[in-house]
């Protein structure tokens, strides 16, 4: 029986909780033993600013035990493995739903448990497979719930706030039938991940192009344009991918997406120039995207307001992939929380309201690139595990789901062991290599970064073994041979061996042509090779999709077996950090751009 407050019955909806809330916490209650549910250390690079404001808001998400995530799992490595009779036999939205439902007694229990605060049912929000609670509660009545206190806490690299606690508890009734909430004990951002190492320039459009002879590689048998050296367009991509000549249709039920946040936004006008420069078939029909408001996502469409991150994500994934279906998901939610202009509600956890919207939207684009992620440990096991969980479920439904390895090579892409930054958060303070999620979830293609041709290694390019999930079994043969390669005792105890390994596969990543606000600029960071490798899946799609064939979705167990030829190796470079060289680019998969980088018209050949 779930511990009840006396007053639960006078209270009314949550939308006149606030002038009710002191009223109520002072009133008597009945006596409830609660129990630690989850306990971090601070991490690293966090202090305590002050106590969090009493009224502050706190979009409060409960996520209660999935009942059979375990089959679904089974489901998922079965439609995925290209040998299984299954493959290719995606799941419905519905049947997922199913199998990742709560069971009735959890949510009888919950739903006690928020009664006896004066959450009614109309203050809930419930998701599609009712696996996820979202309730809006200020700070000292989710204190009182949690048996915690909140505090601001400021992060003193970047200068950003958040509203989080290092602890919380529940009633020992409903402690197994909550698997996590959040936000609580979550210190990651999300942030956009561009490096900074080569990050944004604007092209002087002054200097004029070399004329020089086209570029041959000869492990590749491929000619690229010398141009390609110095900037990479659409042109080049194709060229280095070989995917020359090859035109994709829009009748065949194609699509792609890309998932932007944090406030930065795509711009129409900035995608006709981009058009105009490098995709003229696209320009000659005013070829535009679809707009999609995640919670109250906007899409402003001044030149001043025009994205980095997204316009290069919008640019290069449906340049590459015209004209396939395209849509820009604006999910709403600012990163930082500023304590001191009275701002009520924090908004800057949109990731997961992302997941959710994809999970309840009937028909998701086959092809998605999201380049935001934090470092692993930022991010609560609990958390990262329950969203892995939710690309689990986009993966069953016949979605692909690239994302950004990272840019900080093993972790903070500093080989100067006198200054890196690479620090445990387990209060050991230990150095180890800091890989990142999403990309470290086992359910996800991550997407590492080369640059040149013949292409090598970039140096930023995230890679390295999760500390959360273990290596999945369609990895083991590729990953155990990287790891025989290793000199003995090379770089003991700074990384998982047993760990997922990150990345999957890799692209280029560094001078693409962007034009933002009007202007042309080069950016870098694995931010461009993942919506890059999201095109070339649109591609294959679109292949597929042509001969009657369902969409490739999940793409790992698939690249690690039968396509595994369809890659070019990337045998060039490595990727410092942590007081470190990093991990080497060698003949085979590697932690540092994975597989490689896609040979199209090889793997075309390959998945029809």
């Amino acid at each position: 029986m779930v511990c009840q407050s006396p007053s639960s019955k006078m209270w009314v909806s949550l939308v006149s909780l606030l002038p009710l809330v002191a009223f109520a916490l002072a009133l008597p209650s009945k006596d409830c033993e609660h129990k630690v549910k989850e306990v971090i250390v601070p991490p690293r690079g966090w202090t305590i600013f002050g106590p969090a404001p009493p009224d502050h808001l706190i979009k409060l998400r409960i996520g209660l035990p999935q009942s059979n995530f375990d089959v679904l799992e089974e489901h998922l490595y079965a439609i995925s493995d290209p040998y299984h009779e299954r493959y290719g036999a995606h799941l419905a939205k519905e049947e997922i739903e199913e199998l990742v439902a709560p069971h009735p007694d959890s949510v009888t229990a919950v739903n006690g448990w928020l009664s006896s605060h004066g959450i009614q049912e109309a203050d809930i929000g419930r998701s599609a497979a009712g696996d996820w609670l979202t309730i809006r509660v200020p700070v000292q009545l989710v204190e009182k719930m949690l048996d915690t206190k909140y505090h601001i806490w400021k992060h003193t690299a970047s200068g950003e706030y958040i509203v989080r606690t290092t602890s919380y508890s529940l009633p020992k009734d409903i402690l197994d039938h909550v698997e996590l909430i959040q936000p609580t004990t979550m210190f990651g951002t999300f942030k956009r991940l561009k490096s900074t190492i080569h990050s944004i320039s604007k092209i002087d459009p002054q200097i004029q192009a070399q004329n020089l002879p086209p570029v041959f590689d000869s492990a590749t048998g491929l000619t690229v344009d010398a141009s390609c050296n110095t900037t990479i367009t659409i042109t080049c991509l194709r060229q280095i991918y070989n995917a020359v000549g090859y035109t994709p249709s829009a009748k065949v039920g194609n699509s792609i997406g890309i998932a932007g946040y944090l406030e930065d936004y795509a711009n129409r006008a900035d995608l006709q120039t981009f058009f105009a420069d490098q995709v003229p078939a696209a320009a000659a029909v005013n070829a535009t995207y679809n707009f999609v408001s995640v919670v109250g996502g906007l899409d402003p469409q001044d030149p001043a307001e025009a994205g980095a991150e997204s316009d290069l994500d919008t640019q290069f994934a449906f340049g590459l992939s015209f004209p396939v279906a395209s849509t820009f998901f604006s999910t709403a939610g600012r990163p930082p929380f500023i304590p001191d202009i009275g701002t009520p509600e924090d908004t800057n956890e949109p990731y997961t309201d992302w997941l959710d919207f994809m999970l309840s939207h009937p028909n998701p684009p086959l092809s998605i690139s999201t380049s935001y992620g934090d470092d692993e440990q930022t991010v609560p096991e609990s958390f990262a595990k329950r969203a892995c969980a939710g690309f689990a479920q986009l993966g069953a439904r016949g979605v692909s789901l690239m994302v950004s390895s990272g840019d900080g090579g093993v972790g903070d892409g500093d080989p100067d062991p006198a200054t890196q930054e690479c620090i445990t958060n387990d209060g050991l303070n230990r150095t180890q290599f800091i890989p990142g999620f999403p990309a470290s979830c086992p359910f996800v293609t991550a997407v590492g970064g080369t640059i040149l041709f013949p292409e090598q290694a970039v140096d930023f390019s995230g890679g390295g073994f999760s500390n959360y999930f273990s290596r999945p079994s369609y990895q083991e043969a590729a990953v155990k041979g990287f790891l025989s390669k290793l000199p003995k005792g090379t770089y003991n105890g700074l990384f998982n061996p047993n760990g997922r390994a990150i990345p999957d596969v890799a692209a280029q990543s560094d001078f693409f042509r962007v034009f933002i606000g009007g202007q042309a600029f080069h950016i870098g960071g694995t931010s461009a090779s993942s919506p890059t490798f999201a095109g070339f899946v649109a591609l294959l799609n679109d292949g597929r999709l042509k001969k009657g064939l369902p969409s490739l979705g999940f793409l790992n167990p698939l690249f690690y077996s039968k396509a595994k030829s369809g890659f070019n190796d990337i045998t060039v470079g490595n990727n410092p950090g942590c007081g470190t060289e990093g991990f080497n680019a060698t003949v085979g998969w590697d932690a540092v751009t994975g597989l490689g980088t896609p040979n199209f018209a090889k793997l075309l050949k390959l998945v029809t």
